[in-house]
C-alpha cells in the first residue's frame, strides 16, 4: 500500500490558532528532540542545536562559523549576493527558534540564539557589500536586544532572584542605548517603544518583588555623587557576590 505523502493527519491533530504562538518540543523515533511551530499553512520543524534547519554550511555548524573561519583565513572580504542570501536565511531561522524558546520559557537557550544573531549582525556588517544592505539588518538590532533582555531577565529571575533580573533589564537597556548613541539618535531613546516596554517590565518586577535600588544602581549613584568611600564598600560587596 502506497503511503500518503501529505501531512493532513499532523495538521488535523494540531489545529492552527491565529491568536497564539503554537510551539512544542517533541522527540522522534531516533530519540532526537526537535522544535515544532504550527503556522497557518502547515508547520515548521527546527533542530535544537546548530543550525535550525540541520544543515552544515561549508562543513561548519552555522553560517556564522563559516564566515568567521573565512575572515580569519582571508582577512576582510565582501559578501557576494549568494552569501548575503545565506546570511538572511540564518537570520530568519534563528529568529524562529528564538521565539520558540521564549514561548516554551527556555530562556537561556533564547539568550544563546540572540547572541548568535547579534554576532552574525556584527560580522555581516563588517563584510557587507553596501550600506543599504547593512541598514536593512541593523534596524532590527534593538529588537534582538529587546528579546535577549527579556530572556536574560526571566532566566535571572528563575535562577538568581528579582534583583538580578532588574540588573539584567538595566544591562540590556544600556546596550540598546549604545545603539542609539552610535547612530546619533540618543534623543529618541527614552520614547522608543521597545525601551518603554522593557522599562515597564522592569518596574513591574520591582513592584511585584519589592526590589528597591540594586547594588549596582547604588554603586553607580555613589560614583555619580562622588561618594567614593561608599562606592568602594559597594564594589567590595559586588566582588563578594561574584565569588559566591
Amino acid at each position: 500500500m502506497k503511503r500518503p505523502r501529505h501531512i493532513d493527519h499532523l495538521l488535523q491533530q494540531w489545529p492552527y490558532d491565529p491568536n497564539s504562538l503554537s510551539v512544542r518540543l517533541v522527540k522522534g523515533a531516533d530519540g532526537r528532540e526537535v522544535l515544532q511551530m504550527r503556522v497557518d499553512m502547515g508547520l515548521l520543524q527546527l533542530e535544537t542545536t546548530g543550525r535550525p534547519d540541520g544543515e552544515r554550511p561549508e562543513g561548519h555548524d552555522s553560517y556564522l562559523d563559516f564566515l568567521k573561519a573565512r575572515e580569519l583565513e582571508k582577512g576582510s572580504f565582501q559578501l557576494s549576493d549568494d552569501q548575503c542570501n545565506e546570511v538572511d536565511r540564518e537570520f530568519m531561522q534563528m529568529y524562529h527558534r528564538r521565539i520558540c524558546w521564549l514561548r516554551l520559557e527556555y530562556y537561556r537557550r533564547a539568550v544563546i540564539d540572540a547572541d548568535h544573531t547579534l554576532a552574525l549582525m556584527d560580522i555581516s556588517t563588517r563584510l557587507a557589500p553596501d550600506e543599504e544592505w547593512t541598514a536593512t539588518h541593523e534596524e532590527y538590532r534593538p529588537f534582538v536586544w529587546f528579546q535577549r533582555t527579556q530572556a536574560h531577565a526571566l532566566a535571572e529571575l528563575e535562577e538568581s532572584g528579582a534583583e538580578a533580573a532588574v540588573q539584567a533589564f538595566n544591562s540590556g537597556l544600556e546596550s540598546i542605548r549604545e545603539i542609539f548613541v552610535q547612530h546619533d539618535i540618543e534623543e529618541h531613546f527614552e520614547n522608543d517603544e521597545l525601551v518603554q516596554r522593557l522599562t515597564g517590565l522592569r518596574e513591574s518586577l520591582r513592584d511585584e518583588y519589592n526590589v528597591g535600588s540594586t547594588l549596582l544602581e547604588r554603586l553607580n549613584a555613589a560614583v555619580a555623587e562622588e561618594k567614593y568611600e561608599l562606592a568602594a564598600k559597594l564594589r567590595d560587596e559586588l566582588a563578594r557576590r561574584d565569588v559566591l
